[in-house]
This record gives C-alpha cells, structure tokens and sequence, in this order.
C-alpha cells in the first residue's frame, strides 16, 4: 500500500525572505508545534558553508551546528532533513548521519548540473543519509531529459525525487504529465515529490492534483506554514493537511499548524510580504526568471504592456537563467523603434530657431517654489513652452515631449482634454500612441546616450533637439536634480528606486551634458537645483 507523506519546508524556503533570521525563540516554535502536528518530514534549513554559524538563523555552514540549534528540541515521530543547494556546501562539512541529528538531506540542483548532483546524492546516501534529489526548474526538462535523468536516478536510488516548480509555472495539467513521466520510467520504490510555489495561485490545487494521481508509488507534497516563502510563496502547509485528514486518512493536527501561525508567522508578515501579486504572476506567465521583471519594470519607463512584450520575446534559453547585460541588450533594442524623423526635426528646427525656450519638470519645486515660478513666468514674453513627461497646473504649455510610455498612461484623461486644443505632442519612437500618430514622432536611437549607464534622460534627450534647433535660451522649471533618500518629484508615483548612488550618477551625467552645450545656447535653472547651470 502506497504511503503519503507531507513535508513542511517553512524553516528553510520561508528563509528567503528573512535571511533565514527567524529569532532562536521561533525557530524552537515552529519546530516543535510541526512536531506536535505530525508532519512527516520537517526540513529544518540550508547547508551552506560559505555563511557563519548563528543560532537565530537557520542556514548553517555544517552538521554539527544543526545539533547546537535543534539539539535540545523532542523529534517527535518526524523525519528531520535539511537542504543542500549543490556546490554550496562540500561533504568535509557533512559528518555521516549516525553522528548527526538530522536523518535526511534533500540536494537541489539545476538541468545541466544532474549528473555531478546525483554523485553527490550518491555520496551522501553512503553516509548514511535518507536523500532526497530535487529537480530545479523542473519545467525546464524535456520527456526525453527526464527519462535521461530517471535512468541515473535508478541507479542511484535515493529516497524521493521531487519536482520544484521553481517559478511557479505549471497548470495541474503540465504537473501531472511531468509526474506520469517520472512514474512510468523510476523504479517503484523510489518517492516522487512535488514542491509547488503560487505565482498562479495553483500551488495547492497542482499539490492536489498530484495527491490523486492512481498510482502506487509514494507521494510526496510540500507546504510551509501560511504558504510563507520566496516569490510568490509556497502551497500552505495547513491547507494541505486538512485536505489530507479529510480524503486520505492523515491525522494531522492542524491546530497546531494554526497556532504555529498565529504566534510566529503572522508577526513576521508584519515586516515582510509574500504571496500572488502581479509581479509574480507577470513572471510565470511570461515564462521568466523574476529578476527580468524586476529590472525592466524599474526602469519606469515601460508600460506594463511594454514589459510583457519585451519579457515575451526573450530567447527561451534565456528566460529563466537571468543575464543583466543581454536584459539591457534587449531593452534598447525594443526602444529602437524604426522611425523616419527627417521632417519632424526640420518643422521643429523652424520652429525653435533662435527662440528663448522655458521647459517645465516635473521636480518637488514646482510646488516648493511657485511664488518664484508665477515671477518669472510674468516677465517672459514671447517663449516657446515646453512641459517634460507631464502637465503642469497653471501653465499652458505649447508643447508636450514624451519619452516615457508609463508617463504617457498616466496623462490619459488629461491628454484627451487637451488633444486639438493648441498643444503639439512631440513624442520618442518607443511611445506608442492609443490610436493614430503624435504631432511630432522623433527617432528615440540618435536622442539617447548607449554609452552610459542611464542612457534615456529626458531633459538631456530635449536639450539634445534644443541644441539642433539651434535655441538662443533655455530656462529650466522643476528640474530639481537628484538626492537619495528625498522625494525629488512632486508627485511620489516620478520617484526613482535610487540603488548604488544612482542618484549622484545621474546628477554628474547631466552636470556633464550641460558643460557640452555651454557655448551652444545659454542654460538658466529658475527653480533650485542639484545641477550646475
């Protein structure tokens, strides 16, 4: 008769999130209420040489600090396992079980590493050990690669196989038909589990699916407590029980589970987030490793469906193997979009020649400072008017200069309003109109500056036009500059995400521009600012 079992992983994929800085007091907690629950196995954090021993963190560099965090705690019937992510922790700091509190070691590893993965399986498993062999990204492997990767397992016969929906990619359909696979071509004492995370909100109904699959292997499913762990989170432990209890004659007591929750848990969710969200979801659904959502949603130029369509067209090799360089690579290219701007230059050019210009920002200022804005803007007669990315209050600007698709949906309604009514839209070719064309469609390649680390400055890109327009005067509104740490916009939805003194870079690429176009036409800021005139 097959045996069922249920894994609870809160200790260690819960850790992601906190840097495996539980707090001693909780970790003996959480312990103890999974043991008083019954769980069958209770996986109690990484092994991982490269980190210090710390009795409140539950990633620990050898076995013999598993014994200094958990040694005094009662076992229970539990099978007590910690992970190894291959390469990261060498057998020398791995004494052999009958030495070690913990019976097991589950070993997680991607495609290409399997072969030198399941030698080290095989090497534990001699000492002693209950292994278990978990399939990184296990969406990534062909029928034909796991039943490659089955023949080796068979020979090294360790205790479970689990699939690791790493991105939480599949529906209950694409589980099943990796599980059947692995069913039909593993030996038939060898275990088959399924570690689920919820980018679709599926990890408890694919873990379902997998406990009614008819078979006579053993199954088994992990959970944590709360569904807390990396990304979107993981199926939870406590719904998985009680669907156990009620269809497959388990006795756990969920009560436990629950009071493991309420004391320990949910006072950690005060300080850190998991589960569904949008982020998650556009990163299973596109197919793509989370660190390319990451980096083109902050980039806070692209439209949600920008990003999709950029995250659509990577190369499927690439997708969940993140490459920060072929990202940007791919991002330029996208914002190339072909566009003959010839003869929207020259009607501009005629219309800038010689002209004094005023360009409003969108920084803090405009608000901070408006007695200094209204003052000026009384003594200017005869100025062309130009507005950045936004609309300001008060001010009629004559023409709008988009470069940012987010900021283009966020002026929808105002720009219906204004359309046809004296305002000339001048717009980069990475700008997609709703319907029809922009007054003024400029070739978004010869605006911006490949060489730099932030290649799309807007001001810079209009200076750049102003330049060829051959412009007398130039004075700048609400172009404030930027300090880490403070609101540099007027309103908080402009705001950069500063990493790495990101704001003093972009500070010093603009104070740089501004000495190249000098001699061209005169810069005068009107409002306070970070940059030098």
């Amino acid at each position: 008769m097959r045996n069922i079992r249920l894994l609870d992983c809160t200790l260690r994929d819960g850790g992601y999130l906190n840097d495996w800085k539980f707090g001693h007091d909780v970790i003996c907690n959480i312990f103890e209420r999974l043991v008083g629950s019954g769980v069958d196995v209770i996986e109690i954090g990484f092994l991982n040489d490269s980190r210090d021993f710390d009795i409140n963190r539950t990633i620990m560099p050898d076995t013999d600090c598993v014994e200094k965090i958990y040694g005094q705690l009662d076992r229970g019937n539990s099978m007590i396992v910690g992970m190894i992510d291959f390469g990261t922790c060498s057998i020398e700091h791995i004494k052999p079980c009958s030495e070690s509190y913990i019976d097991g070691i589950r070993v997680i590893f991607k495609e290409h590493l399997m072969y030198d993965a399941l030698e080290f399986c095989r090497k534990l498993k001699d000492m002693g050990y209950i292994v278990f062999a978990q399939l990184v990204s296990v969406t990534t492997y062909t029928d034909e690669k796991l039943v490659e990767l089955t023949k080796i397992v068979n020979e090294v016969e360790p205790f479970a196989l689990s699939m690791v929906d790493t991105y939480g990619l599949t529906h209950s359909e694409d589980i099943v038909h990796i599980f059947r696979v692995l069913d039909n071509n593993l030996k038939p004492e060898i275990c088959i589990g399924y570690h689920a995370h919820n980018n679709f909100q599926l990890g408890y109904a694919n873990s379902l699916a997998i406990l009614k699959e008819e078979t006579d292997r053993d199954v088994l499913v992990d959970g944590t407590l709360y569904g807390m762990g990396k990304s979107a989170g993981n199926a939870p432990l406590e719904l998985l029980a009680m669907y156990m209890n009620e269809k497959c004659g388990k006795q756990y007591d969920t009560e436990q589970m629950l009071e493991a929750i309420e004391t320990s848990i949910l006072e950690i969710q005060k300080s850190v987030q998991w589960g569904y969200n949008m982020f998650y979801y556009v990163a299973a659904s596109t197919r793509c490793h989370p660190s390319y959502v990451s980096y083109y949603m902050n980039k806070k130029t692209l439209s949600m469906k920008s990003v999709n369509e950029i995250l659509n067209s990577l190369e499927e090799d690439k997708k969940l193997f993140y490459d920060k360089k072929y990202a940007e690579g791919v991002y330029l290219d996208y914002q190339k979009s072909e566009c003959n701007d010839e003869g929207a230059v020259k009607e501009l050019q005629g219309k800038f020649l010689k002209k004094s210009v005023v360009v409003f920002g969108p920084g803090e200022t405009i608000e901070t400072e408006k007695e200094k804005i209204a003052s000026f803007m009384g003594s200017q007669k005869d100025v062309v008017i130009i507005a950045i990315n936004y609309i300001p209050k008060g001010v009629k600007p004559e023409y709008l200069f988009l470069t940012n698709s987010k900021r283009y949906i966020q002026l929808g309604s105002v720009l219906q309003q204004l359309e046809n009514k004296d305002i000339s839209i001048i717009a980069t070719s990475n700008v997609t109109k709703t319907s029809g064309k922009f007054t003024y469609e400029l070739n978004y390649e010869k605006l911006i500056d490949v060489e730099t680390e932030i290649q799309d400055n807007s001001l810079v890109m209009l200076l750049k036009i102003l330049k060829r327009s051959r412009v007398a005067e130039v004075n700048l509104i609400g172009f404030d500059g930027y300090i880490e740490d403070k609101m540099n916009y007027f309103k908080s939805n402009m705001q950069y995400d500063f990493v790495n003194n990101k704001g003093n870079y972009l500070n010093d690429y603009v104070n740089q521009f501004l000495q190249l176009v000098k001699d061209d036409m005169t810069i005068h800021f009107v409002t306070t600012t970070q940059y030098q005139e």
